[in-house]
């Protein structure tokens, strides 16, 4: 039953983007709750409207897809550890992650998202690691200004375009994702937290 629930939350005829096919192993290895699956989709899905956008917009703009993807798609693991965090806030989840997902052969590299993504303030941190944070808001149509101005100054770094003009067509992506909320708000809500 519970595996029968996770496999709906992953393979759900919706218009969002599947999981790399390695995290949704993962996931069931675990024994991910449906609605953290769910969850992962939705984040792993605007993560991808928002590096295939920011590619075309800003060419230059060093950064890993990959990486962004497979950050998005992971980066609340560790709630199958503190479930409780699924639908009240914490901060226990994120090493927990972390070391869930070494101990399940990820690098630390890759892992790191698990324990970065609400980290976006920290002095290195890396254009990955904010877009990971910028698609875990985005997806429910959260709106940071500090984390959206500092992926803004990563932009800047490598585009001649004016600090406004660089914002605005942030802006307008971000607003035309956000458009969406509702709706991957219900497919993750149609999903029980636990199994």
């Amino acid at each position: 039953m519970a595996q029968d629930l996770l496999d709906r939350a992953l393979t759900d005829e919706v218009p969002l983007r599947s999981l790399p096919s390695d995290v949704a192993d993962l996931l069931r290895r675990v024994g991910a709750p449906p609605r953290l699956a769910a969850h992962l989709r939705a984040v792993h899905d605007v993560a991808g409207q928002l590096t295939d956008a920011i590619a075309v917009m800003y060419p230059a703009l060093p950064f890993d897809r990959d990486e962004v993807l497979f950050g998005a798609a992971t980066h609340d693991v560790g709630k199958t550890i503190h479930t409780a965090e699924l639908s009240a806030p914490g901060h226990q989840h994120e090493q927990a992650g972390y070391r869930l997902l070494v101990e399940q052969g990820v690098s630390g590299w890759l892992a790191r998202f698990a324990a970065s993504h609400s980290s976006w303030t920290a002095p290195d941190i890396s254009t990955e690691e904010l877009l990971v944070s910028l698609a875990d808001k985005i997806w429910k149509a959260q709106r940071v200004p500090d984390l959206e101005d500092r992926i803004s100054q990563h932009i800047r770094a490598y585009s001649d375009e004016l600090p406004w003009e660089v914002f605005m067509k942030l802006d307008d992506l971000l607003t035309r994702i956000a458009q969406d909320a509702d709706a991957r708000l219900a497919f993750q809500n149609r999903h029980p937290v636990n199994a």
